[in-house]
């Protein structure tokens, strides 16, 4: 008798467990058929665009770039479900056609703003998803990652310290924030935002106070992160890593602790960080001068900023129409200023979408947070969370003019293939801790 009612019971667990996998399973199939019929949409009207521009049918063009770049994309979202599913069959089915959704996206806005990039962001795509396989092929239990902290915090240390020796800039001028050899180039500071959220959550969770355990000696490592801050905007004139290493520093305290007062701490050292950056530093006093009147010298320092607002201006509510307006009047563009062309051409609509499509990432990432076993994973995918949040709202802000440029990415939508391998290994990490949490 006991054996039947453990065979019964074992089967039916077993039943259950596996028609949830199955649920999820479609629902990601789902997802991804409907980012697929985005991103074909998106690009056909790509080709059309000629045409509408010269109401003539006969100038619409398919360039063979952009079939290669659908049909990676389609690859490799097949691929990645495929593999996903196999092991990480608990994993969060919103996450993956997220980021598809957006990296498609993105390919398409690359190939419109700067068409020489796009093959290149596509091969970058393949190397971004398999970075985000690997995450999924690594052991269970993110150990290795905790156990090895000072490892990674310091290799990437040290790597972005060799681009202050060796550092290049493909577009041959302005900061050298590049390693690069043969034709390829890699920004460390993207690894560095990545490593150190590694480090902070096992610093922390060390610490105890992921379990909110308020220590003294938790205030010293806020001073260090400030001072770091500024070591590294002195050193590098990277005003945009080193705001987001701190924002994501003090939020990361404030999710371990719950306490108040280190948000409060934090925003007086960052303003104070701020005032020292602009007494000291060229680069620092034009983005604030520009922010504060960017129509002072509209044709000089400041016309960036007041090409994104009358790029944001022109759009309206719909958007001039994809490949219809003008946003290569804006430079660096297809990097720095993607949300700009994506309010011209897309309108207000395209612009809330994409933050809606963000907002979801960082959502789930805090779910994960919410449902993780041990401080040590709900500090990491607070963190990972965070940093996708954080970075988003810098770049959004400066392109709008609400925050001063940092010249940091959007995730997945603007061009960089450092950025788009970081934040696909940040995905891979959310999705296993999203699979641990419901493995449970």
């Amino acid at each position: 008798m006991l054996a039947q009612f453990l065979s019964a019971h074992l089967t039916g667990v077993s039943f259950d467990v596996c028609r949830l996998t199955m649920l999820l399973r479609r629902q990601e199939t789902l997802l991804l058929s409907i980012a697929l019929s985005f991103v074909a949409v998106a690009f056909t009207a790509l080709a059309v665009a000629p045409a509408a521009r010269l109401a003539r049918w006969e100038a619409a063009a398919f360039p063979v770039g952009h079939t290669i770049s659908v049909a990676t994309w389609v690859a490799v979202a097949i691929a990645g479900h495929a593999v996903l599913s196999r092991r990480l069959p608990r994993r969060d089915p919103l996450l993956f056609p997220l980021v598809m959704f957006l990296s498609g996206w993105g390919l398409a806005l690359i190939w419109r703003l700067a068409p020489a990039f796009g093959l290149r962001q596509t091969a970058w795509l393949v190397i971004g998803v398999a970075g985000m396989l690997g995450v999924a092929f690594a052991p269970g239990d993110l150990r290795w990652l905790r156990r090895y902290r000072y490892l990674w915090l310091v290799t990437a240390l040290g790597l972005t310290a060799l681009t202050l020796i060796a550092g290049v800039n493909p577009s041959g001028g302005g900061p050298t924030l590049w390693l690069g050899c043969c034709g390829v180039y890699f920004q460390p500071s993207e690894a560095l935002k990545l490593l150190f959220v590694v480090y902070l959550a096992a610093y922390l969770a060390e610490k105890g106070a992921g379990a909110g355990v308020v220590t003294t000696p938790l205030l010293a490592p806020i001073i260090l992160m400030w001072v770091f801050s500024i070591v590294l905007l002195i050193s590098q004139r990277d005003l945009g890593t080193g705001s987001l290493i701190f924002a994501v520093f003090i939020a990361l305290l404030y999710l371990a602790t719950g306490q108040r007062r280190y948000l409060v701490i934090g925003g007086v050292l960052l303003i104070i960080g701020g005032l020292l950056g602009y007494a000291l530093f060229d680069v620092v006093r034009l983005r604030v001068d520009s922010w504060i009147d960017p129509f002072a010298d509209p044709s000089g320092r400041s016309f960036q900023i007041v090409q994104s607002l009358i790029a944001t201006a022109d759009g309206g509510l719909f958007g001039s129409g994809f490949g219809i307006g003008a946003p290569t009047v804006i430079p660096v563009v297809h990097s720095d200023f993607v949300f700009a062309a994506i309010l011209e051409e897309w309108g207000l609509i395209g612009g809330l979408a994409a933050l809606v499509l963000v907002a979801a990432i960082v959502l789930r990432g805090l779910r994960a947070a919410a449902l993780a076993r041990g401080n040590f994973r709900r500090l990491l995918a607070g963190g990972l969370a965070a940093l996708v949040g954080l970075q988003s709202i810098l770049i959004v802000g400066g392109v709008i003019k609400v925050l001063p440029l940092t010249g940091v990415t959007l995730p997945f939508l603007s061009y960089g293939g450092s950025s788009l391998l970081a934040h696909f290994i940040l995905i891979g990490l959310l999705l296993k801790l999203s699979d641990d949490a419901q493995t449970d």
